[in-house]
């Protein structure tokens, strides 16, 4: 791996990946890295006599014979105590179909150290320090909650819930939210839970939990793998503690026993202010003679709404003083990865590998993915510069990023640019490192 030391908000690396056993030695795309005196790399690449060379803007490259280990002590490593000081770290996998972009964010084997995914093994290191924080908890306890939903078009599936459809919105605090399907509880509470989240407090439980929810992703062919990934993958862990855990579910019961509450409140007044006006012969809504609307039922229900209000404010404020309170900065931090679909391009002339013939809704996919791809793109150049701006409502990618982007200031981020070294493929990885050089320059 060639290295270099620069400070930005984002920081780009490109992974070159090993020769498949198809793939002949010699059938290789020929590349070189030069370095800039601000310690940035430029990456420069031909195949078929077609030359190109990026500009300076990669932090390090990974070459072949560089595995997912290595990957984690350049990038991930230092980012762990950054972690346990309360920030919060984001990490995104780009690249065309069958780069390695789950093979480096999520991995395949999950037994053996050098080739865990980078989520993984951070998930193992954070558990070592927070076994050390245990020894001198108050009694509540620290572990990670774990998260893993995809994104295929304008939908949201949660992994961890049965792959559960869930609805992308924007609230009127301006956050966006993910909601699951609405329950219909005992009593008339009506619960809309949000992305499900799992409570590990062992490395070993959060390993069986990540292989059994991988099992729900969603793959397709591409022109290039046949099994790619035909979805955004968002995977969070968070540091959380037993009583963190509670007080959410307190909240999440405040939020369900309003719900009929203030539906209740709602229907009264319409109810009760209807009697007051009346149509008249024209077909004019007019103030009704005889009509008297009922302003202390109104008042009654509008009471009994406030008093449900107040108790889910109650719960919502529990939680922040608990983030508050704890002597671990940690509590609460997030590291986030992001394993991105894999990005499709037009077949150039000249390329090798041949074209699999798509569906409409295979292309269709396609379009959404590039669309989400440059959305994402344009984020990361307004957020690294500090624009007043950022275009978060651009794709749904990008809106359910926004809490981590906005969140992650002091922390570390970074994109890892996955790309092949095969001549067949030559278009795709262009492309990629065109991609990666724009994000790289714009973050530095």
């Amino acid at each position: 791996m060639s290295n270099t030391n620069c400070q930005t908000k984002l920081s780009v690396y490109a992974r070159w990946r090993p020769l498949t056993e198809s793939e002949g030695a010699d059938d290789q795309i020929e590349r070189s890295n030069a370095a800039n005196d601000r310690a940035l790399l430029s990456v420069s690449v031909k195949a078929n006599d077609r030359p190109w060379a990026s500009p300076s803007a990669f932090k390090a490259v990974f070459e072949q014979e560089d595995d997912n280990a290595t990957v984690y002590d350049a990038i991930i490593a230092p980012a762990i105590p950054e972690v346990l000081a309360g920030h919060n770290c984001n990490f995104f996998a780009y690249g065309h179909s069958g780069s390695g972009k789950t093979h480096t964010i999520i991995g395949y084997d999950f037994e053996k150290d050098g080739n865990l995914g980078l989520c993984l093994a951070a998930g193992r290191r954070l558990f070592q320090e927070l076994d050390s924080l245990n020894q001198i908890d108050d009694g509540f306890g620290f572990g990670i909650g774990f998260s893993l939903f995809e994104l295929r078009k304008n939908t949201a599936f949660d992994l961890l819930n049965g792959r559960t459809e869930c609805h992308i919105r924007e609230g009127p605090d301006g956050k966006t939210h993910i909601r699951g399907q609405t329950e219909i509880l005992q009593g008339g509470k009506v619960r809309v839970r949000p992305i499900a989240q799992s409570s590990c407090w062992t490395f070993e439980t959060l390993r069986e939990e990540l292989k059994q929810s991988l099992g729900k992703r969603s793959v397709g062919s591409s022109s290039i793998h046949d099994q790619s990934s035909r979805t955004h993958a968002v995977l969070k862990l968070e540091i959380i503690n037993r009583q963190l855990v509670e007080a959410r579910g307190v909240l999440i019961d405040r939020e369900s026993e309003l719900v009929p509450v203030g539906k209740r409140a709602t229907d009264i007044s319409i109810e009760e202010q209807s009697k007051g006006i009346i149509r008249n012969a024209d077909g004019v809504w007019v103030l009704n003679p005889v009509g008297q609307v009922n302003q202390a039922r109104i008042d009654e229900a509008e009471a009994e709404k406030a008093k449900y209000e107040a108790r889910v404010a109650a719960a919502e404020e529990n939680i922040t003083t608990i983030l508050l309170s704890s002597e671990a900065q940690c509590l609460g931090s997030k590291m986030v990865f992001v394993d991105l679909a894999g990005a499709e391009y037009q077949h150039e002339k000249g390329a090798q590998a041949p074209v699999a013939k798509q569906t409409p809704q295979e292309r269709q996919e396609g379009r959404q993915i590039n669309t989400d791809l440059l959305a994402l793109k344009e984020v990361i150049r307004a957020w690294s510069t500090n624009q007043s701006r950022i275009p978060f409502r651009s794709s749904p990618l990008t809106m359910v990023l926004r809490e981590h982007f906005l969140g992650s200031k002091d922390g570390t981020s970074a994109m890892i640019v996955t790309v092949s070294p095969a001549k067949g493929q030559y278009s795709a990885t262009l492309n990629s490192l065109k991609y990666g050089s724009l994000v790289g320059v714009a973050s530095s």
